[in-house]
């Protein structure tokens, strides 16, 4: 499977990673592009509700749950004590797109932008120690840096260069 271009989003707890995430899905779907994401979650999450049927099938035992309806479909894996998939497991598990985004995983040698709040649980810079982050987002001003800089809401720059970044391919109608 050829791997698509892939962009990550970092940092650190409540430093709006999520926010930045979602106004660039749409951002790049409203010009056109297949955006797919992966989350990384540092907690025990779940996704189906107790007493549903893919719940109880997972509290029997399955590995695997596929729920599947006429408007999407998901599959749910158990991973019973198994150590937890890298990012390069995970890719091949993905449908095509044109452009993947990655919110989290922090330490994987991908391109990335790191998003700072104020906010946020901690303020230390991942850009000084992490090679592979291209740019800041920020809700507040960078006094120095050797990478771009941009508003924490200028979502339009911020998908120009993420799109510059990665080679992305300009739509044709």
């Amino acid at each position: 499977m050829t791997h698509p271009r892939i962009f990550g989003i970092s940092g650190w707890k409540n430093s709006g990673k999520t926010g930045l995430t979602v106004r660039l899905v749409e951002e790049f779907t409203r010009r056109g592009y297949t955006v797919s994401t992966i989350k990384h979650a540092h907690h025990d999450f779940d996704i189906d509700k107790q007493g549903a049927d893919s719940y109880r099938h997972r509290q029997a035992g399955a590995q695997e749950v596929t729920i599947v309806s006429g408007a999407r479909f998901a599959i749910m894996h158990e991973l019973r004590g198994a150590a937890e998939p890298t990012l390069a497991d995970i890719l091949p598990r993905l449908a095509p797109c044109d452009l993947l985004l990655i919110e989290g995983y922090k330490h994987e040698p991908i391109a990335k932008i790191e998003v700072r709040r104020r906010d946020a649980a901690r303020q230390t810079p991942l850009s000084e120690q992490d090679p592979h982050i291209m740019a800041i987002a920020a809700d507040h001003a960078i006094d120095s840096s050797a990478i771009p800089v941009f508003d924490l809401d200028d979502t339009v720059a911020i998908a120009n260069f993420i799109a510059q970044a990665v080679n992305l391919p300009e739509i044709r109608p």
